[in-house]
């Protein structure tokens, strides 16, 4: 068994729905707390560019940048899930190990507060409201993760994933944000064509 055609890309096009979801959800509950970039909300090829963390586009939106990433895939086993398969393949036709280990990375960027044109830096009010702000985000991400991804498998005890590091990121640029990875499994389940079929 083989993974399908739009195993992976279909699963980062859920994982970005998940957190933006999240993130209209906490904005709701939380005067003054922005929700999903209305904007720039993307699955990305790569490395995300810090291409905008702007005020939004239009008066109602929230501002930022979100993106959904892939870092790598790998094999891995039921057993041993994350830890990556030393397994052979090859040895018997189409075998792929029962487990590919997707490892996404979500990266969401807000405005920084930044020296102002006469040079003075930001003040403690600014960076305290930006500070909050960044660790909402950082809680409503990791948690709406935590509560979506076991709903994007339709088995019965849903998708199995882990956690990976969170970590700020910036302030750079005028950005601040945070860096979430996750690693998920993709159990295989297409069919490999026939040795006839690809020569």
């Amino acid at each position: 068994m083989a993974l399908t055609t739009l195993a992976i890309h279909d699963l980062t096009v859920a994982v970005l729905g998940c957190v933006c979801v999240a993130l209209d959800r906490t904005a709701e509950q939380m005067v003054g707390q922005p929700g999903c970039p209305a904007c720039r909300a993307c699955v990305v090829p790569g490395q995300p560019a810090w291409d905008s963390c702007d005020d939004p586009c239009g008066e109602a939106a929230s501002g930022g940048q979100l993106t959904v990433s892939v870092a790598r895939i790998y094999p891995s086993s039921e057993a041993d899930f994350p830890a990556e398969s030393r397994v052979v393949q090859g040895v018997r036709g189409c075998t792929p190990p029962p487990i590919t280990a997707l490892e996404l990375v979500v990266t969401l960027l807000r405005c920084a507060p930044t020296i102002s044109e006469d040079g003075c830096p930001p003040s403690c009010t600014d960076l305290a409201t930006t500070a909050q702000i960044l660790h909402v985000d950082m809680a409503t991400v990791y948690s709406g993760l935590q509560c979506c991804l076991p709903g994007t498998e339709q088995r019965r005890r849903g998708r199995r994933f882990v956690m990976g590091q969170q970590k700020v990121i910036g302030p750079e640029g005028g950005c601040v944000g945070i860096e979430q990875r996750v690693t998920v499994a993709l159990p295989g389940c297409a069919r490999c064509p026939d040795t006839e079929e690809s020569l």
